[in-house]
């Protein structure tokens, strides 16, 4: 019954690669996360990066180890809800619930929580004010609508005819699952075609944040990209920080750190752990 729930879940997003999907993910998850980690943590102090991992909160809970050892490495890890779903096939009330008790959970942790992205990056018109409510620095999934996409600077929203003190940055379509998943990309492409986009950010003076899961991009025929894009960003000026550095940065001086001439975030959303809370998760909410 487990397998079958998930296999329609997927078949719902993915027709009829869904079982090759899933067993595309079962095969990533034979590296274990930890190893993941360590492998991207390596490639970023090579390339002089930093990351922030939006991550679910009850897989938070379940391995309190991973995610301190996150914030000790120096990177940074933001709220992606508390179960794994999407936000608007919940009713307003749920939406909140589900939000608020997720940073009830990372404060228990000891984590600070300062920014957000949504599962799937489905958001709702109302989901503004809610980051509002609850006083959250930075929001890294509701740029990635069409509208605010191309953007190439920080937004704000108006709300109650005042602009939010909640920051919003614009998410570029370039995602690790498009790249590989969907485009079968091998590093080299991805490597190229990420390079591209940041050259292009570059002549902005701006910012551009991509969502890079660590599930992928932390395997090792991939990490290497992380590196690559580092470096090459660096030698273009960039300063990549985490997504929380950059906006009190830049709201405190309208200019990025140092000589920098453009900010390159680097994201990536953690929903599991080890390849059976996928499966869990379709049967059951973590409470």
């Amino acid at each position: 019954m487990l397998r079958i729930g998930y296999i329609k879940q997927l078949q719902k997003r993915w027709g009829r690669r869904a079982p090759k999907q899933m067993l595309r993910m079962m095969r990533l998850h034979r590296t274990p996360f930890q190893t993941i980690l360590q492998n991207i943590f390596g490639a970023l102090e090579d390339g002089d990066g930093r990351f922030a991992f939006p991550t679910i909160a009850a897989i938070a809970r379940m391995r309190p180890d991973l995610v301190r050892e996150i914030v000790n490495e120096g990177h940074e890890v933001a709220s992606h809800g508390y179960n794994h779903v999407r936000y608007p096939t919940l009713s307003a009330n749920d939406r909140e619930r589900d939000f608020a008790l997720s940073l009830q959970t990372y404060r228990k942790l000891g984590i600070e929580i300062k920014g957000f992205r949504a599962p799937y990056d489905n958001y709702t018109d109302d989901m503004p004010a809610l980051l509002e409510k609850y006083k959250i620095v930075w929001d890294g999934g509701f740029g990635y609508r069409t509208e605010y996409r191309e953007k190439t600077h920080f937004f704000n929203f108006n709300l109650n005819d005042r602009p939010s003190s909640v920051t919003y940055i614009p998410l570029n379509i370039w995602s690790d699952d498009l790249m590989i998943d969907v485009h079968g990309m091998s590093p080299e492409v991805i490597s190229k075609t990420l390079k591209e986009s940041i050259t292009q950010a570059s002549r902005t003076e701006g910012v551009i944040m991509f969502d890079l899961h660590p599930i992928r991009m932390g395997q090792p025929e991939f990490v290497g990209c992380l590196r690559d894009i580092c470096v090459h960003a660096n030698s273009l000026g960039a300063w990549c920080t985490t997504p929380s550095e950059a906006v009190n940065y830049w709201k405190a001086h309208k200019k990025w750190k140092g000589d920098s001439s453009f900010c390159l975030l680097l994201t990536g959303d953690i929903d599991n752990w080890v390849f059976s809370d996928y499966l869990r998760r379709v049967i059951w909410k973590r409470k």
